[in-house]
């Protein structure tokens, strides 16, 4: 999608876990375009100090990962504090009354719950004459060519009449324009910015699939699991690298925003939460609007 004017912002998008789990979970990061070069530059400085080529949520199952993460939640927290960067994550439950559905699409249903963060993103939280450049990851499940059609039936900022989309059809009204003037699906290992997405995506659908396993680690960190467990049915069964690794990435940044009064929960609702949606982290629990809102299904026009 092409605009006659220079993009003026940018965002870097990646998602987890689109087909698999109970929580699914996207990111979008956004920031001011003349910021992305110096950014991107000192996050890559971050990675490479880390020895690390290119971080992927998945392979975060020992201490350099561990490590490196920490050091990129400390970079966006310290870069959000000073409103130069937003992070917005939009997850989802596919057991709730909106996803629990047969023949869900869960492709379509993808574009939707980036669509919804896209509109209220965009707009919401930037100016509202902002040029946009979108840069998603490349190896990501959306189809982008299928976002960037649709952004160029409407080219406008559309409000979603009740937040549904229902049967597969768009209910839209339109509301105020908003300018997107490039899509440029992008490799991931080229653009820090997109893999800090991925981190922290990755992390937000970790701490609602796993919010359990987190109050597990924390007692066995704390050496305050009982001492009268005394057989293998009454002891809690081990941790995986993988578990560990998170728990305490999940840990160290839940602190962190806490320091930071950034207003994210984890404890209030076994998840990372904020319920105040203006701040510049936000991990926004998606819920169905209405009993009649349902996934889209294959097949559907």
């Amino acid at each position: 999608m092409q605009s006659n004017s220079d993009p003026t912002h940018i965002a870097y998008a990646d998602e987890t876990h689109y087909n698999t789990g109970q929580y699914r979970g996207i990111a979008l990061v956004s920031l001011k375009y003349e910021n992305a070069a110096g950014l991107n530059s000192e996050l890559q400085n971050i990675l490479q100090g880390s020895g690390i080529t290119e971080f992927k949520w998945h392979k975060l199952d020992n201490a350099r990962y561990r490590f490196a993460a920490l050091k990129m939640l400390d970079y966006a927290v310290r870069h959000t504090c000073a409103k130069i960067v937003r992070a917005d994550m939009l997850t989802w439950d596919i057991e709730d009354s909106r996803h629990r559905i047969t023949g869900r699409d869960d492709i379509a249903n993808l574009q939707r719950m980036y669509y919804h963060l896209l509109k209220n993103v965009l707009r919401t939280r930037w100016p509202a004459d902002s040029i946009w450049r979108l840069c998603p990851d490349e190896q990501a499940a959306m189809k982008w060519n299928e976002v960037k059609d649709f952004l160029d039936m409407t080219s406008t900022q559309v409000d979603v009449r009740r937040d549904l989309f229902t049967q597969g059809k768009f209910r839209l009204r339109l509301r105020q324009e908003f300018d997107i003037e490039q899509i440029t699906p992008c490799k991931s290992h080229q653009e820090p910015l997109i893999q800090l997405a991925d981190l922290c995506a990755g992390l937000a659908a970790y701490s609602r699939s796993s919010y359990d396993i987190y109050e597990q680690w924390k007692r066995s960190s704390s050496q305050q699991l009982s001492l009268f467990a005394t057989t293998e049915q009454e002891s809690p069964p081990e941790l995986s690298n993988s578990d560990h690794a998170r728990c305490q990435v999940l840990a160290e940044f839940d602190g962190m925003c806490k320091k930071q009064r950034l207003g994210v929960s984890l404890k209030t609702d076994h998840g990372l939460r904020t319920f105040g949606p203006i701040n510049p982290i936000n991990f926004w629990w998606y819920e169905p609007q209405h009993e009649g809102e349902k996934a889209p299904v294959k097949g559907a026009l």
